[in-house]
């Protein structure tokens, strides 16, 4: 079996990754994003062992032209290698600066370019279309997308997206202002028909992809279902990543038309005509790493118990998307365990509105948004602050329940220790993976 084929494929993915990027950083500058995301809040939600990445001032802008500038050399191949480790280092510094703002496809962002800055890809876009790489590295990120479909849709086999079409029966609705589709919206059959054809739509798709007979259809088909979430939902740049990462399911010929269509005869940079055969050792181990990662970290959550919605145990990073509607109230009291004083927290003093809201239904934020008002408290003369919170949560249409304990000081409780000993149990069951 040969193992060389054209490198036309990753060319092309290569080029629409940092094409897709460099939209991407150009619409969030242009829309005031970093202004009000990164320098006007007061206080910034941390990951757990990244509590030292936070925004940096004004040069948060510079850090957004840089990470656009290694973008467009990834797009035309300049440096690739290079721009690809200036890109995965900076793209994933922005994700990490803020809690708050955390997306399944910032995360994907970020693994994908960690993946790409060990897969051989030719440089320029012309003389590209002449070399030829071990087909290992298509077939890598083949199954890196493949993936991601994949694992979305097991998490979708729940009763109460399969069952009670939620969250999408919340959602919606809500789009009555579309036109054509504002009025079907509105039908309950149309929820469910959503939410057992999206299921059916991401486990199914990989294999539609992978098999010739059925991949140009799939292509469409992904199209369709992508332009469709994106005129339904806020999911930014999201779609588009998608419908550009499912063309590596392609063979080499329409890359090559597609290479021949954006070079129109120019030799941007000089390419060799072939790669390494081999795969070799100091790439394949990384590449390895990455894909197990990819495989085994989102099933963390089996190893926590409760119930995940509630608990969001392991609910990050694992392709769970669009699965939970959320809405909840956190009001937060602080009394000196030395005096008698006590003092209500008004949220908005530290948080912005849509800060506020993410902190309301998540245990971690509410946790460390808790400790920070009793450093703050401290400095206000509270000698011995103690906080405490009553909480309400709605999850997927149900009605309020109490989250935390109100009677629970919440400085006595550590970020090492498992949620599930100090949260409030879920009066419920939520049936699936």
């Amino acid at each position: 079996m040969r193992t060389e084929t054209s490198a036309a494929p990753l060319v092309v993915f290569r080029f629409g990754f940092g094409l897709i990027m460099l939209l991407s950083i150009i619409r969030f500058w242009a829309n005031g994003w970093i202004e009000k995301l990164y320098l006007s809040p007061d206080f910034f939600f941390s990951y757990r062992y990244f509590e030292w990445v936070k925004p940096l001032g004004t040069w948060t802008y510079a850090l957004f032209a840089v990470v656009a500038l290694a973008a467009a050399c990834i797009m035309v191949g300049y440096r690739y290698r290079a721009a690809m480790v200036v890109f995965f280092l900076g793209f994933t510094y922005i994700e990490l600066m803020d809690k708050t703002t955390y997306l399944n496809h910032y995360y994907f962002i970020s693994l994908l370019a960690f993946l790409l800055i060990w897969i051989p890809i030719p440089p320029g876009l012309a003389a590209a279309r002449g070399c030829r790489v071990n087909r290992f590295y298509i077939h890598i990120l083949r199954l890196f997308v493949a993936v991601v479909y994949f694992y979305a849709g097991l998490a979708k086999l729940n009763s109460d997206w399969l069952l009670h079409a939620q969250p999408l029966a919340i959602w919606l609705p809500a789009r009555y202002d579309l036109p054509f589709l504002g009025d079907l919206l509105q039908q309950r059959w149309v929820h469910f028909a959503f939410a057992w054809g999206g299921a059916l739509y991401d486990l199914a798709i990989p294999f539609l992809l992978l098999w010739r007979r059925t991949r140009v259809a799939a292509f469409l088909l992904v199209v369709i279902f992508h332009v469709l979430t994106r005129v339904l939902f806020p999911i930014g740049m999201f779609p588009y990543i998608m419908i550009v990462s499912a063309l590596i399911f392609f063979g080499p010929e329409l890359h090559e038309r597609i290479l021949a269509v954006l070079a129109r005869g120019r030799s941007w940079v000089a390419g060799r005509r072939s790669l390494s055969a081999r795969v070799p050792v100091w790439r394949l181990l990384p590449i390895t790493g990455v894909l197990l990662f990819h495989l085994l970290f989102p099933f963390r959550y089996v190893l926590q118990p409760g119930e995940l919605f509630w608990t969001e145990a392991g609910y990050r990073f694992s392709w769970r998307v669009m699965l939970m509607e959320k809405a909840g109230l956190a009001t937060f009291r602080v009394e000196d365990g030395a005096s008698d004083r006590r003092a209500v927290v008004d949220n908005r003093e530290f948080l912005t509105a849509f800060q506020e809201k993410q902190m309301a239904t998540q245990p971690d934020f509410l946790l460390e948004f808790a400790q920070f008002i009793a450093r703050e408290y401290q400095n206000r003369g509270f000698l011995q602050p103690q906080v405490y919170v009553d909480s309400y949560v709605a999850l997927n249409g149900r009605r309020s329940q109490p989250y935390v304990d109100p009677e629970l000081d919440l400085t006595t409780v550590s970020r090492n220790t498992p949620v599930q000993q100090w949260l409030l149990p879920f009066q419920d069951t939520i049936y699936g993976f």
